[in-house]
């Protein structure tokens, strides 16, 4: 990986609308060589998909919660099946596995209270949980979908 290709990667993650000429000319190629450079960084899975990112507030989910949960028990099949059914939940826009005193954390949008209830009811029915604890998110400081290139 090049400097074009982190100028391109730059560009694209930025405003992934970008006309293919607009690319080229701002990292300084013709538009062949840019989109052979392109198609690379997409067969290499580096450029992963192309996607529009909605505005959760102008959508009315404007409740922002993070749920930490510590697993009912430790087994292969317990996790397997705690991570099927917290992915399926539209709420839960990010899930990570931790360390640390908590074993998940569930990022979820939702409305309202009401709408988090409810989510959470859904969430606990069923599964054998150890301890969720949840935080609401009072105001957002930072919010970004760009990954940093500066270390390459």
């Amino acid at each position: 990986m090049d400097d074009t290709d982190k100028a391109i990667l730059s560009l694209v993650q930025h405003d992934a609308d970008l006309a293919l000429n607009d690319i080229a000319e701002q990292v300084g190629l013709t538009s062949t060589p840019c989109w052979r450079r392109i198609q690379r960084l997409q067969q290499h899975g580096v450029i992963s998909k192309k996607v529009a990112l909605l505005s959760a507030e102008k959508l009315g989910l404007a409740m922002t919660v993070f749920v930490q949960v510590k697993a009912g028990r430790h087994d292969g099949k317990w996790l397997d099946t705690f991570a099927r059914h917290a992915s399926a939940f539209e709420e839960v826009v990010e899930f990570y596995r931790m360390s640390g005193e908590f074993d998940y954390l569930l990022k979820v949008l939702v409305s309202d209270m009401a709408s988090f209830d409810h989510f959470y009811k859904r969430l606990v029915n069923g599964i054998d949980l150890n301890d969720v604890t949840s935080s609401f998110a009072m105001e957002q400081i930072k919010y970004s979908t760009c990954v940093p290139l500066n270390h390459l």
